[in-house]
């Protein structure tokens, strides 16, 4: 028999190696799944992971991975500040697709004027957007100790139905021959998010995904704030004595989080999507909860692991077409992911010895 025995501090050894048990661990565990599923295991892990890269069509998929892995490094670094303090916004899925209308109902609003001031105010109104929404969950806990968790997912739902309303209404491109949805931002050049460098897949959300990961370990690292953040999560009543407002501090981390989904949003509307639909929210929001826990909560880490997500994300769609793949055997393995890195996870915080008789 064995047993689990406290640590007296986190193992540092284990905090790195356990995101690479999880993914170590996912491959096999997702092999075993494809194998039920009548497909060659090593085949489908092969076009997952190595034909993005180096396969045939590498040339076309190696750009796709900067544009996957903006949104989920752009969210999760937001997340990633709250979940240090304790504070846990599930719901940057809704803060994303809010986002995402606000800031496009700023050039939906100009067409067809043009100016360098459109794309910056559809950034501000993007980055507005996910604030107030994230802003909402935040006010119910610090005026009536609502559940952040609860109310912050259940909002997804609603902006899922607010930009159905907005495709299908206020919003829908009265050129478009009564199809639902707005104009396409793509070929509006005042409003577009193109490539920065050609072939690279680089847009200023991908710019903004860098900024992000070095604000984050700035504000983690060397600012007052940080320390108030790391404190909260630590010992939350000892943070109260160091001078940690706990209302100001759930204000802070929720309504930054979701400026930095509704701004992850914006970008993917004014570029990759294109336009609002009532199929704007992909599940960014939510894979950018995995990046962020794989990512061990840590700005360096968020990177590696948004690169590792959407690298899952090119491999699964290439895998459906080449191999037939089903969609939801390929969300079953990127959920595995989640579920091995918190079952791994009981290494840094417990030994494993085994139990003596008495």
């Amino acid at each position: 028999m064995i047993q689990f025995v406290p640590r007296q501090a986190a193992s540092g050894f284990w905090q790195i190696a356990t995101p690479v048990m999880a993914v170590l661990a996912t491959m096999v565990a997702g092999g075993l799944l494809f194998a039920a599923l009548g497909h060659d295991p090593l085949a489908a892990i092969r076009t997952i992971f190595w034909d993005p890269l180096f396969g045939p069509a590498a040339s076309y998929s190696r750009p796709q991975l900067l544009v996957k892995a903006a949104p989920l490094i752009l969210i999760a670094s937001g997340l990633a500040i709250g979940f240090r303090a304790g504070i846990w916004n599930i719901g940057a899925e809704g803060q994303y697709i809010i986002g995402g209308i606000t800031g496009a109902a700023v050039a939906l609003a100009a067409y067809p004027a043009e100016g360098m001031w459109i794309f910056p105010a559809m950034v501000v109104a993007g980055a507005a957007g996910g604030w107030v929404w994230g802003m909402i969950p935040a006010l119910l806990r610090n005026w009536f100790g609502a559940s952040e968790i609860l109310v912050s997912l259940m909002l997804v739902y609603v902006a899922q139905r607010v930009a159905a309303w907005m495709a299908f209404g206020p919003m829908k491109n009265p050129e478009g021959f009564g199809f639902p949805g707005s104009r396409n931002l793509q070929q509006y050049p005042a409003a577009a998010n193109p490539e920065l460098i050609a072939g690279t897949g680089a847009h200023w959300g991908v710019v903004a995904a860098a900024m992000a990961v070095l604000a984050t370990w700035f504000l983690m690292s060397r600012h007052i704030r940080g320390f108030h953040i790391r404190a909260a999560g630590i010992a939350p009543r000892a943070a109260r004595f160091a001078g940690v407002r706990p209302q100001a501090l759930v204000a802070f981390c929720l309504g930054l989080s979701g400026a930095l989904a509704g701004m992850a949003g914006l970008f993917e509307v004014a570029g990759p999507a294109g336009q609002i639909t009532d199929k704007l929210g992909v599940g960014y929001g939510f894979t950018a909860i995995i990046v962020a826990f794989l990512g061990r909560l840590h700005p360096v880490g968020i990177l590696l692991a948004g690169l590792l997500l959407a690298l899952t994300y090119i491999g699964g769609e290439l895998a459906q077409l080449t191999m037939q793949l089903p969609a939801a055997s390929v969300q079953v393995f990127q959920g595995m992911l989640l579920f091995f890195l918190l079952g791994f996870d009981l290494l840094t915080r417990f030994q494993i010895r085994r139990r003596v008789s008495a």
